[in-house]
């Protein structure tokens, strides 16, 4: 591992826990950036130093560019690693960073700040040649009326400077326009500081099928496989799987090509993702949005590639190139993760904080647990309700799902409510076992 000495964690939860273990793997110092509500945390515990960067609020501490590129260079580090969610994709950060000689984790800003805008990237997407949904941008309620009027319903709005579920609106028929855009703008505005909007056919039902990208510090792009985060309730993914099953060979090839593609045509660097909505019927698929970032879903493909992606952005943020070839990546056996969330399903999924009393995962061949939690930890309100990731990796989907219910009944929390029923309803469901969920399975599941 070359020049990269110290590297900066702006994030917290399981995700700064596996940045710090993947520094230990390369021999680099970490320091953490943490809000005062996370100070004593299990990332805190294994950082080789801890820094406060603010109170508990994330918009007073992990959103705060400025703030956390002081801590870096405070504490002297010369990288500073985002992780995912908070400020991961923020151009901002990455060009504070950068203008202080502090290597961000990440792809270049040019890239971030194309992804960033929806609709800019899918006039990329489209120029790249990749397929893309019939739709464009609505400034006004009058251009969405006339566009739900030439295109028909049903229709997805979505927030232009969006990502994370946050400003999409589905509209299903006419009369529900008006009232849709209204809040999806408000929402768009309230979470981005943007309130444009743009409108996309709406394929259902629909997969969401996203591959893997990696692009060393030369340019050479190759992808990692696929995964299929389909399972999904109000847009926030809770089930992902690789590869992604039930797919014709010349849809999986078309879907790595063009992601590659796409990552070729905007620049791109280090790690990221290529999303995409399937039809499963037709098997036809169109460009979603790029994530400039690690995902959350990022061990299903390290289970499956013997690959560590977060110790690949590392070093390719050192400078280095590709770690392999594109014909050298290998895929073996299947792997599925299901999120663990501190959250009420009998109260509509309610977030549910508190202190834990007891958390015990057990221990089986094939099984990764990512997590921050213990007996005795916190899990505060003002942040995602994530609380582990149970990652389960058999010779097919048959065994690493029968592995996966094996651990979820074998867990034990106490001290606050989770989503563990729902995952376990879902992978023992016949409707999953059978590979025919699409984006909005779960909600209608649950709805009947």
């Amino acid at each position: 591992m070359p020049p990269l000495s110290r590297v900066f964690i702006a994030n917290r939860g399981e995700i700064a826990v596996r940045i710090v273990r993947a520094c230990r793997v390369l021999g680099v110092e970490c320091v953490l950036g943490a809000s005062e509500a996370d100070l004593d945390s299990l990332a805190a515990q294994l950082a080789d130093r801890t820094v406060c960067i603010g109170p508990p609020p994330a918009s007073e501490s992990y959103l705060r560019a400025d703030t956390i590129v002081a801590a870096a260079l405070g504490t002297g580090c010369d990288a500073l690693h985002p992780g995912y969610g908070f400020l991961s994709e923020s151009a901002l950060l990455a060009a504070r960073a950068a203008e202080h000689g502090v290597v961000f984790v990440g792809p270049p800003v040019a890239a971030i700040e194309l992804a960033g805008d929806k609709l800019r990237a899918r006039e990329a997407a489209a120029a790249a040649g990749l397929p893309v949904l019939d739709g464009g941008e609505l400034d006004t309620l009058e251009r969405a009326r006339a566009f739900a009027a030439r295109s028909g319903t049903p229709l997805m709005l979505k927030a232009a400077a969006g990502g994370g579920g946050r400003g999409i609106k589905l509209v299903d028929a006419p009369e529900d326009l008006d009232a849709a855009f209204t809040l999806a703008s408000a929402e768009a505005q309230a979470a981005f500081g943007d309130p444009r909007l743009y409108a996309e056919r709406f394929v259902s039902p629909a997969r969401h099928v996203e591959v893997q990208i990696a692009a060393g510090a030369d340019g050479e792009a190759i992808h990692l496989g696929e995964r299929d985060c389909s399972v999904q309730r109000r847009y926030q993914k809770l089930i992902e799987e690789s590869p992604a099953p039930a797919l014709a060979q010349q849809t999986r090839a078309g879907l790595r090509e063009a992601a590659v593609a796409m990552a070729r045509a905007i620049g791109y660097r280090n790690l990221g993702t290529v999303e995409f909505v399937v039809d499963p019927a037709s098997g036809e698929f169109f460009f979603l949005e790029v994530n400039c970032r690690i995902q959350v879903e990022h061990p299903v493909t390290e289970a499956v590639t013997g690959l560590d992606l977060v110790a690949m952005q590392l070093r390719i943020a050192a400078g280095e190139a590709l770690p392999l070839a594109q014909h050298e990546v290998v895929i073996e056996g299947h792997a599925i993760e299901a999120r663990l969330t501190a959250e009420d399903p009998a109260a509509g999924f309610r977030p549910s904080p508190g202190r834990l009393s007891r958390f015990h995962t057990p221990a089986l061949e094939g099984l990764r647990v990512d997590t921050h939690c213990a007996a005795g930890a916190s899990i505060p309100p003002y942040y995602d309700s994530l609380m582990a990731k149970l990652i389960a990796h058999g010779r097919d989907r048959v065994a690493a799902t029968a592995l996966l219910i094996e651990a979820l009944d074998g867990l034990e929390v106490e001290g606050v409510e989770t989503n563990r029923a729902v995952l376990r309803d879902v992978l023992a469901h016949d409707d999953f076992a059978n590979a025919v969920v699409s984006t909005r399975w779960l909600e209608e599941l649950v709805a009947a």
